[in-house]
C-alpha cells in the first residue's frame, strides 16, 4: 500500500473517532452532573427535596373571641318574621353596649300598652270585689253577733220559766229554739259566703295576673327588639338565605326568629383553623412553630404555632375511608387587614429546615 493510501486511511479513521467523541461527550457530561448529587449546584432534585420539607395547610382565619347575634325569639308570641329598622354596618367597630340592630317593635309596644290598661282595670275589679267582700263579711259578723245576743236573752228568759206561766214558758222555749236555729244558719251561711267570695276574687286575680304576665312578656319582647354589642369588636354580617337568595341582611329585610345573621368579633387575637388529612397528622406536634400567609395579602406573614388538634376526625371529601382532623394555629401579632374568614396558608417546617421571618 502506498504512503498516500495509508495517509487517507488514517484521516478517515480520525474523522470517525472525532465524530464518536462528539456524540458521546454530552452523555458523559450529563452522567457526571448527576453523579455530583446534592452537593452539585446543578442537581435537578435539590429544589424538590427542599420543598418537601415544608408542609402547607390551607384554612380560614377566625377570631378567638366572637359572639353570634341571632334574631330574637319572642316570649309568649308566635311571630313569623321580624323587620330590621336599624342595622350597624359590616366592618364597623363597636363598643360593648352599642346598638347593633333594632327590629320593628310597634306591635310589642302596642300590646304592652293595651295589656297594661287591661291589667289596671282588672286590678281595680279585684280591689272592688275585695272591698265588697270585706263589707259583706262585716255585715254577716254583725248579724251573727246579734243572733248570739238574742240567744243569750232567750236563755235568760228560760231561766225564769219557773216564775212564768205555762204559756209564757212555751213561748220562751220556742224563742230560744228559733234563736239557736238562726245562729246556726248564720254561721253555716257565713262560711259558704266567704268561700264563694274568695273563689270569685281568686278568678279575678287569675285573670289580672294572666294579663299582667302578657304585659310583661310584651315589655320584654319590646326590649329584645333592640340588640346591643356584648363585647368590643367589629361587626361581621353573615350570609343567610333571604328572599329566595343568599346575601347579607340590610335595613328593611325580614328574617325569622333564631336566625344567626351577625357576629361581633374581637380582631386583636386571631387564629387559623385548618383541616388536616390523616397522613399528615403524625407530622404535627402541639406547640410546633409555623408561618401564616394570607392569600389576599401576599406581603403579610405572621408567626404562629399549633395550639390544638381535634381527637376525632371526619370523613374526607374524596373518600369516607380517609379521615380529616381539625387543627387550630394561633397567630402572633396583628394588622388592620387581618380579619375573620380570610383564606390562609399555614407552612409547617418539618425537621431539619430553618424558618423564615414573619412581618
Amino acid at each position: 500500500m502506498s504512503g498516500r493510501a495509508i495517509l487517507s486511511l488514517q484521516q478517515r479513521h480520525g474523522c470517525q473517532l472525532a465524530a464518536f467523541v462528539l456524540a458521546v461527550a454530552p452523555a458523559l457530561l450529563l452522567i457526571g452532573c448527576k453523579a455530583k448529587g446534592p452537593a452539585g449546584s446543578l442537581s435537578s432534585t435539590s429544589p424538590s427535596a427542599a420543598s418537601a420539607q415544608t408542609m402547607r395547610l390551607k384554612g380560614m382565619t377566625e377570631a378567638v373571641e366572637a359572639r353570634t347575634i341571632m334574631a330574637p325569639t319572642l316570649a309568649g308570641q308566635q311571630v313569623g318574621r321580624l323587620t330590621i329598622t336599624k342595622l350597624a354596618a359590616s366592618g364597623a367597630r363597636v363598643k360593648k353596649g352599642d346598638l347593633l340592630v333594632e327590629f320593628d317593635r310597634q306591635a310589642q309596644m302596642r300590646d304592652f300598652i293595651d295589656k297594661q290598661a287591661q291589667s289596671i282595670d282588672q286590678n281595680n275589679s279585684v280591689l272592688e270585689a275585695q272591698a265588697k267582700e270585706a263589707s259583706a263579711r262585716a255585715k254577716d259578723e254583725t248579724e251573727i253577733k246579734q243572733a248570739e245576743n238574742n240567744l243569750s236573752k232567750t236563755r235568760l228568759e228560760m231561766q225564769k220559766s219557773e216564775l212564768l206561766s205555762r204559756i209564757d214558758a212555751e213561748k220562751a222555749k220556742q224563742d230560744q229554739d228559733e234563736a239557736e236555729a238562726t245562729l246556726k244558719q248564720l254561721k253555716e251561711t257565713f262560711e259558704l259566703k266567704r268561700k264563694a267570695a274568695q273563689a270569685s276574687i281568686h278568678i279575678l286575680e287569675i285573670e289580672r295576673d294572666r294579663t299582667r304576665e302578657t304585659m310583661l312578656h310584651a315589655q320584654v319582647n319590646a326590649a329584645l327588639m333592640q340588640i346591643h354589642a356584648p363585647i368590643d369588636g367589629i361587626v361581621v354580617l353573615n350570609t343567610i338565605w333571604k328572599q329566595g337568595k343568599m346575601g347579607e341582611v340590610q335595613e328593611g329585610d325580614q328574617i325569622r326568629p333564631g336566625v344567626p345573621f351577625m357576629q361581633v368579633v374581637d380582631p386583636v387575637v386571631m387564629q387559623v383553623r385548618v383541616s388536616v388529612n390523616q397522613q399528615d397528622l403524625l407530622a404535627l406536634k402541639i406547640g410546633e412553630k409555623v408561618l401564616v400567609h394570607l392569600d389576599a395579602y401576599s406581603d403579610l406573614v405572621f408567626h404562629g404555632q399549633l395550639e390544638s388538634l381535634d381527637p376525632t376526625g371526619h370523613s374526607g371529601d374524596f373518600s369516607p375511608k380517609l379521615r380529616n382532623f381539625s387543627a387550630t394555629f394561633s397567630i402572633q401579632g396583628n394588622d388592620p387587614r387581618l380579619m375573620p374568614d380570610l383564606s390562609a396558608a399555614v407552612d409547617v417546617e418539618l425537621a431539619g429546615v430553618g424558618g423564615g421571618q414573619a412581618k
